[in-house]
């Protein structure tokens, strides 16, 4: 059985925008596998997340990023939505921490618009990677190199990269990403 006991998991949102179900499913795969998720945002408070363009529900923030370690974390889970990645990508605090994590070798997962967060933290370059289709252009221009598949594992960096394209991949995603978090230190 997979497991991620013992292991943190940071999920990092803007303080609106997250599509929901790539937040609560991809949350759900994590509790399930024993880790302990943790949700982190620009602003303390409450995520607004968001089902296309309506709001839905509001989560609760475990930490702001401008005080979050990325060494405390296990793992990083980058949910998608549109106005959640575009916002994140404009918060120097939450590109650091993107940075910061990624260079530690700390793997990361990322789903639908996620990807821009990563591009702006200059952690795409030498990357082959899947995302929604219509930020293909901006990570080939950032130097990845683009599939379209329903996950993708990229491990030529220095980190594992699982990317995703969508809400229909959410099964796939899940199940790699835990798998993949799961091997990452052990």
């Amino acid at each position: 059985m997979i497991t991620l006991r013992g292991r943190t998991v940071a999920f990092l949102t803007a303080p609106a925008g997250v599509e929901q179900v790539e937040l609560t499913a991809s949350w759900q795969a994590v509790l399930e596998a024993g880790g302990t998720p943790r949700l982190l945002s620009t602003r303390p408070g409450r995520v607004q997340a968001f089902r296309g363009l309506d709001r839905a529900d509001t989560f609760a923030v475990d930490t702001v990023v401008a005080e979050a370690e990325p060494a405390g974390y296990d793992g990083l889970v980058l949910p998608g939505g549109v106005a959640n990645p575009d916002r994140l990508r404009t918060a120097p605090e939450a590109v650091d921490f993107v940075r910061e994590f990624v260079g530690l070798g700390r793997p990361v997962a990322v789903i639908c618009h996620g990807g821009w967060t990563l591009v702006e933290a200059g952690a795409v370059r030498g990357r082959t990677m899947t995302s929604w289709p219509s930020i293909r252009t901006d990570l080939e221009n950032a130097g990845a190199t683009w599939v379209d598949e329903p996950v993708h594992v990229c491990t030529d960096g220095p980190n594992t990269l699982v990317s995703s394209r969508k809400p229909a991949d959410l099964p796939q995603f899940c199940d790699t990403f835990v798998s993949r978090f799961a091997r990452a230190g052990a």
